[in-house]
This record gives C-alpha cells, structure tokens and sequence, in this order.
C-alpha cells in the first residue's frame, strides 16, 4: 500500500508529464521495491516558483520526492536503486535543470501504524 508524493517547482508539468510521471514511479514501486501497482496512490502536486530556494537562493525547476512504504519491507540496496531509477525519470520530465539538492526519500512506516480500507498492514499479516 505505498504512496507516493512529488512535488515539482517550475514550468507547470502538462497533464501528459504528469501521467507518465505516475505511471513510471507506479512501476518503479512494482519493478523495484516488489510494491503491488493496484495498490500504489501517487500524487503529483505542482509549487509555486520562486518558493523554492536551495542554499537560500530560488531555483526553478525543482522537485522533491518521497515515498511511503512499510518499514522493513525493502533492503537498503532496494531503496537505493529505486532513488536513482526515480531521480532519473525526474530529469527526463522536468529537465536537466533540477538541482543537485534534488531529493528522494523511502519513508518507512511501522505496519502497525498505517493501512488502507481500515486495516492496518500488521493487521494483514
């Protein structure tokens, strides 16, 4: 039951870039982290331009990505390929442009602390 939230600064991303978006971080939740694509919820969100500063200084464009999965779930080698996979379909939609504080990160949550239909995960197992 993973969800997934990327927030993109800049030229607002068209409604085509934000599908393909969803779509590729639906299969790199299924491809790398073993994560079942039914269940996946991603949300794209957009921010406003000149919001956004690394070091103190406006950038544009920018994004930041986080994903939510069960913790011990995935291995470190697991979330680390599935960061780099991520990053790399960011630079194809956003630009080469994306600054290097561009960040990806797999928050793990205790199964006993979240779940979906009013179940949490430990209560599935």
């Amino acid at each position: 039951m993973p969800y997934v939230h990327l927030t993109i600064a800049g030229p607002a991303p068209t409604d085509a870039a934000r599908r393909r978006l969803a779509a590729g971080l639906t299969r790199l939740m299924a491809e790398v982290l073993g994560k079942d694509p039914a269940l996946t919820a991603v949300r794209v969100e957009t921010a406003e331009t000149g919001l956004w500063t690394v070091g103190g200084t406006p950038v544009s464009p920018a994004a930041h990505l986080e994903a939510t999965v069960t913790a011990g779930t995935n291995s470190a080698a697991d979330k680390a390929r599935f960061i780099a996979q991520a990053m790399e379909l960011l630079k194809e939609e956003a630009g080469p442009g994306l600054p290097l504080a561009t960040y990806g990160v797999v928050r793990e949550i205790a199964a006993d602390s979240w779940g979906y239909d009013g179940r949490t995960q430990a209560a599935r197992r």
